[in-house]
């Protein structure tokens, strides 16, 4: 079984500018052996590492820890994609084979067209041609930003972080439900996919993990088995509760597929998307 998103930080590093004195569960140095910690405890044994901070030098700690630590399968990292030397930075990504995928952050820019400007599209084209994944690290306005992107460059890979990071509120969900219907039922099943991660910290503060257990089972009746990935956000998730609560929660929506289906969330399409060896 595969964790297909969880983090690890050292806050000497300096460029987690989001991460704050005021997040007091996470404002610590977050090592690898403290996730792995975490996550053999549920029978997970790998998963996907990704950038917390929109810097090259992030990247290259996070491939730094992939080399040293077996259970890191693979790296989403970061590049500026504006940057006159993108394609050099891309190809030297590329170069690297633990270097899965790249994430824009994408949910902190205040243009929600940012991704679907011309000077962005030759680097999402190259990304495409690489075989690299393009982390969606968005919100529910950014939904149809991403149905876009994904006709533009149709043999780009997309994962949709956090289920779109939606309001946890009954009043907002239909939107957000809507949205990411059409984004489901207008891409290619084997180019776009979403993560079951995120949801518990979008919920107000002190909510038990129940309540996003319609949230969770919304996304697998949208998304289907196949193109649903399970992930912690850990550990950002601890901001909301514990990695065991939300491992027994998504067990729980999950309970009902057959074996297949459910080890297909839980590990298999990570490795087929990601392109993971082992």
């Amino acid at each position: 079984m595969i964790d297909a998103h969880f983090h690890c930080w050292q806050l000497s590093r300096a460029d987690y500018g989001w991460l704050t004195p005021d997040l007091t569960p996470i404002y610590r140095d977050v090592a690898v052996a403290d996730w792995q910690q975490q996550a053999e405890a549920w029978g997970v044994g790998g998963g996907i590492v990704v950038q917390a901070a929109p810097t090259a030098q992030e990247t290259q700690f996070l491939l730094q820890q992939a080399r040293t630590n077996p259970t890191v399968l693979g790296v989403v990292g970061w590049i500026d994609m504006l940057a006159p030397d993108a394609a050099q930075q891309l190809a030297h990504c590329a170069e690297q084979p633990m270097l899965k995928g790249l994430r824009p952050m994408l949910q902190d820019l205040s243009d929600p067209d940012w991704i679907l400007q011309p000077a962005v599209q030759p680097v999402l084209s190259a990304m495409a041609r690489c075989g690299l994944v393009f982390d969606a690290l968005i919100k529910t306005v950014h939904i149809p930003r991403i149905l876009a992107l994904t006709q533009a460059h149709p043999d780009l890979t997309v994962v949709v972080d956090h289920g779109a990071k939606p309001v946890i509120d009954t009043a907002a969900m239909d939107d957000w439900a809507q949205a990411m219907t059409q984004l489901a039922r207008e891409t290619d099943p084997a180019k776009v996919v979403c993560k079951m991660s995120g949801l518990w910290t979008e919920a107000p503060a002190g909510q038990p993990v129940e309540v996003v257990r319609p949230w969770c089972e919304a996304l697998l009746t949208i998304w289907g088995p196949q193109r649903l990935l399970w992930g912690s956000d850990w550990p950002v998730l601890e901001l909301a509760g514990s990695y065991a609560a939300w491992r027994e929660l998504s067990l729980s929506v999950l309970a009902h597929l057959p074996e297949q289906e459910k080890n297909a969330v839980l590990g298999g399409n990570a490795r087929r998307i990601y392109r993971l060896e082992g």
